[in-house]
C-alpha cells in the first residue's frame, strides 16, 4: 500500500503477512479521497478510523494534514504496527485497541468524519450496527459524515441516515449523513 497523496506522497507501507487485514485498494482509496476533499479541510477535521486494520486510512488523513486522527481496531498486532508506523513517519494518530461496537456505546467526542472497514463477511445486522451507534450516540459533528467501506455485494441503502454509495471495483463506500 502506498500514500497517495499529502507530505508523505508516494511512500509505500508494508504491512506483517500476519496481520488479519484487507487494506483498501489505492484506486478505492484515491476515490474517496477525492470525495473527501471536496468537502473539508483536512487540517480543520478530526478522524475517528474503525476496524482500522494497517492503519491506511489514517496515514493517508495524516499525509494530507489532518491532526485529530483516532484509530481502533481489537487486533494488537494491527495497533502495534500504526503505532510503529505513525512514529517513524512523526504523524499525530492515537491508537486504541478496543472492540469498535463497545468503544462507539462508550464514546462521547464528535467527530467531522468516521470512517468503518469492517470485515466484509459481517451480516448484514452487524453491518447496520455502525451507523446506528454513531447516530444514536450522536458522535457526528454536524456537518460530519460516515463512511463504511463494504463489498460491493452489501446493499446499506435502506438504513437510516443513508445519503449515498459509490463503487469501485469490489470496493462501495456508503456515505451517511
Amino acid at each position: 500500500m502506498r500514500i497517495i497523496s499529502g507530505l508523505y506522497k508516494g511512500r509505500r507501507i508494508t504491512a506483517p503477512k500476519k496481520l488479519p487485514v484487507r487494506p483498501t485498494t489505492d484506486m478505492a482509496k484515491e476515490a474517496l479521497f477525492n470525495i473527501i476533499n471536496n468537502h473539508y479541510y483536512f487540517d480543520d477535521i478530526s478522524v475517528l478510523d474503525l476496524f482500522s486494520g494497517t492503519g491506511n486510512i489514517s496515514y493517508e488523513f495524516a499525509s494530507r494534514g489532518t491532526e485529530q486522527i483516532t484509530s481502533v481496531d481489537a487486533n494488537f498486532g494491527c495497533i502495534k504496527f500504526i503505532n510503529e508506523t505513525a512514529e517513524a513517519f512523526d504523524m499525530n494518530i492515537t491508537t486504541i485497541k478496543s472492540d469498535v461496537f463497545k468503544f462507539l456505546e462508550k464514546l462521547k467526542q464528535k467527530h467531522t468524519i468516521i470512517f468503518a472497514d469492517p470485515p466484509y463477511d459481517f451480516e448484514l445486522d452487524t453491518f447496520s450496527k455502525i451507523p446506528e451507534l454513531v447516530f444514536k450516540n450522536e458522535l457526528l459533528e454536524d456537518t460530519g459524515l460516515l463512511i463504511v467501506e463494504h463489498s460491493k455485494h452489501t446493499d446499506l441503502s435502506h438504513l437510516e441516515h443513508f445519503s449515498y454509495s459509490k463503487s469501485y471495483g469490489g470496493n462501495m463506500f456508503s456515505f451517511f449523513e
